[in-house]
């Protein structure tokens, strides 16, 4: 069973919330999410808010911070070989109260579909709250181009 090591990025001024499912083998390693050098997400957030996009992991928290965004994942522990969301079983999910109820966030995101499933699955029925899923930065969604998905996720901005 792999457990997530990485602690929720947010401050009580966060009015987003963008959920993962489970970070990756890179993102682990990293001690960050979206550490995987092909993933969008630090490209897509930037451009969404008009800024530089992040390099070093004080920045990355900087950035989110700064425009109010928090960052974790669905998924606290599970089985997954690799990084791929596909094998992932035996999932328990994260505490979001640790977020939820510190922050007063607006929306909730989710980055993909595999996020989506989970977090309906096992969030949505104890918090009440939908979340909105945007298309994956993941590299493995390769059908949407770094144009698309900042065009889809220009929505984050609340």
């Amino acid at each position: 069973m792999e457990i997530h090591n990485i602690p929720p990025v947010f401050d009580k001024d966060s009015r987003i919330l963008i959920l993962g499912s489970f970070p990756s083998v890179k993102s682990r390693e990293a001690e960050f999410f979206y550490g995987h050098p092909q993933n969008r997400f630090w490209k897509v957030a930037a451009a969404v808010f008009g800024c530089a996009v992040p390099q070093t992991v004080p920045e990355k928290r900087k950035f989110l911070l700064k425009n109010h965004i928090a960052v974790w994942d669905v998924i606290a522990r599970c089985d997954i070989e690799n990084s791929a969301d596909s094998t992932i079983r035996n999932v328990v999910p994260n505490d979001l109260d640790i977020i939820l109820g510190k922050a007063d966030i607006k929306e909730i995101f989710v980055n993909g579909r595999t996020a989506e499933k989970y977090y309906n699955k096992y969030i949505l029925p104890l918090t009440g709250r939908s979340a909105m899923c945007l298309p994956s930065t993941s590299p493995a969604n390769a059908a949407k181009s770094l144009d698309d998905l900042i065009e889809s996720w220009k929505i984050i901005k609340v």
